[in-house]
């Protein structure tokens, strides 16, 4: 056990940076964007090293997406309104979101058959192309991201128990349970 959490001690610390960012989440904090910063530079690392090299892409991605998130919630609310309101996501975006998903799926699915050793590019490149659409409506603060995140998190979670980091696994498998929460107190929170 000892040596396992001396070769996993990185996974570990990204599991509970992921558990802090996941209260502030579902508090509709802005602090989780401070998480969203640290987490990725973590699984950067994590990902890279169990072959998940879409994972590891999407970890950039939600750098900057941390950085643009962070100033959306802080600057993009309304003079009056003193936080980013929680809103749903409106109607006409969602045929531009499903475009969008099955083209950056496509080719993240591409790009990892024809350049690396993955064998689980189809499940690697779906969870990173839904999870580019589900940080992005996070960012807005629209109640469906969690809808997004709860189809994620399911298939995260599959997927690590395979590639055998069970920290991780953990980490989504209650990911997935506190997302179906979320959106419930999300809802709450909007109405």
């Amino acid at each position: 056990m000892t040596e396992y959490l001396q070769t996993n001690w990185l996974e570990i610390l990204g599991t509970t940076v992921g558990l802090i960012y996941l209260y502030l989440e579902w508090k509709a904090s802005i602090y989780l964007w401070l998480t969203s910063i640290i987490m990725p530079a973590i699984y950067m690392f994590v990902y890279y090293q169990h072959g998940l090299y879409a994972d590891f892409g999407i970890q950039i991605y939600y750098l900057i997406a941390a950085l643009y998130g962070f100033l959306v919630w802080k600057y993009g609310k309304k003079k009056e309104e003193k936080v980013l309101p929680i809103t749903s996501t409106p109607t006409a975006y969602w045929k531009y979101l499903g475009i969008i998903l099955l083209l950056i799926w496509t080719i993240i699915a591409w790009i990892l058959i024809s350049f690396t050793n993955s064998n689980v590019p189809y499940w690697d490149s779906f969870t990173t192309a839904a999870s580019i659409i589900g940080l992005w409506l996070l960012a807005r603060k629209y109640v469906e991201q969690w809808l997004i995140w709860i189809a994620v998190d399911m298939v995260c979670t599959g997927l690590y128990i395979y590639k055998g980091i069970y920290f991780t696994a953990s980490l989504y498998c209650l990911y997935t349970v506190i997302a179906i929460f979320g959106y419930r107190k999300w809802k709450t929170m909007m109405n």
